[in-house]
């Protein structure tokens, strides 16, 4: 594992620097320029509006009464964004991280669990609207291309995993997974079959109340049309044509391209030459297409680390107290 995420590391940056170096450094860096400092300071704004808002659908979806502080929920949304940015696998590491950063702010696991696998396919869920909505405005403004069909493909490809992971959460699931831990653990399973009976009458509780699931996947939708402003900002501050229509496109399509590459870390280097593809469909050279790019990395450093910091913050209050963590178990 460790040799492939050093790998995934590796050909990650490779890939940027190559684009950089096909586009041209100095024509990148005029791009980036051109924008400016205050188009950076936009989008990370916009980007810390989305996070929040994304961690408010998130605290929407735990049951009454047991829901932990709306604050607690966004920053530990903002957590869950810096694993995303920097880790392999960032939509598998960032959850667990987060989900571990919820337990040390006093959930229980089985709730923190239950509410991230659901918050995940509602974002899933949603996302897929988004990138939807993106290929219907290439359609409606003239133009289609060989990625939105590269694009609409993928999704199509992604309904079918969406059912299984819902599927997976249902009664259907508990079976599975029950008889999975039992054949690979035997008489020994007992522990781990009653943490899988918890996590799955969290699941029950939060799958029970549908007002609350559809304004989860509300919020996140809007949030996803929020974040297609950060595109429509750095065309605007470099003084490029396009509004909001061409903004969606090619936002959305770029979320799912990076939802695609979730092994690498980052999608660095898919995301460049996604957006490579994308802005050329509205006329939009390399150079400009890598440095929207590197601009929209900017609130990954900015808003990831201090993020990742705060959560190794936790981790060592935590450890150094011995303080008891949710579900009464101890931290070693």
């Amino acid at each position: 594992m460790t040799r492939l995420i050093r790998f995934a590391w590796i050909a990650g940056v490779a890939a940027l620097v190559a684009l950089i170096a096909w586009a041209g450094a100095e024509p990148v860096a005029r791009a980036f320029a051109a924008a400016g400092w205050g188009c950076v300071a936009v989008v990370c704004l916009l980007r810390a509006v989305a996070v929040a808002g994304a961690g408010i659908g998130w605290f929407v979806l735990f049951p009454r009464g047991l829901r932990p502080a709306a604050l607690t929920c966004v920053v530990v949304r903002f957590v869950r964004e810096g694993g995303n940015a920097f880790l392999p696998f960032g939509n598998v590491g960032g959850n667990v991280i987060g989900a571990r950063a919820l337990i040390l702010r006093g959930v229980a696991a089985s709730l923190a669990a239950a509410s991230i696998v659901v918050d995940v396919l509602a974002q899933a869920v949603t996302q897929g609207i988004f990138a939807i909505a993106g290929l219907a405005t290439l359609a409606a403004i003239g133009a289609a291309s060989g990625v939105g069909t590269t694009v609409a493909i993928v999704v199509a490809c992604a309904v079918p995993a969406l059912f299984g992971f819902y599927a997976l959460q249902r009664p259907f699931g508990r079976r599975f997974v029950k008889s999975v831990a039992t054949r690979m653990a035997g008489e020994r399973a007992w522990a781990s079959l009653g943490a899988v009976d918890a996590l799955y009458a969290r699941l029950d509780a939060i799958y029970a109340n549908r007002a609350n699931l559809l304004a989860a996947a509300a919020i996140h939708l809007t949030f996803w049309f929020v974040g297609a402003l950060e595109v429509w900002a750095i065309l605007a501050f470099m003084g490029l044509p396009g509004g909001y229509p061409e903004a969606l496109a090619i936002e959305s399509l770029t979320q799912a391209i990076r939802g695609a590459a979730f092994a690498i870390p980052g999608a660095l280097g898919v995301q460049e030459g996604g957006l490579i593809a994308l802005c050329a469909i509205f006329g939009l050279p390399p150079d400009v297409a890598i440095a929207m790019s590197l601009i929209k990395r900017v609130p990954d450093v900015v808003l990831g680390l201090p993020s990742l910091i705060y959560w190794q913050v936790l981790e060592g209050r935590t450890f150094f107290g011995g303080r008891r963590i949710a579900d009464g178990t101890r931290n070693p």
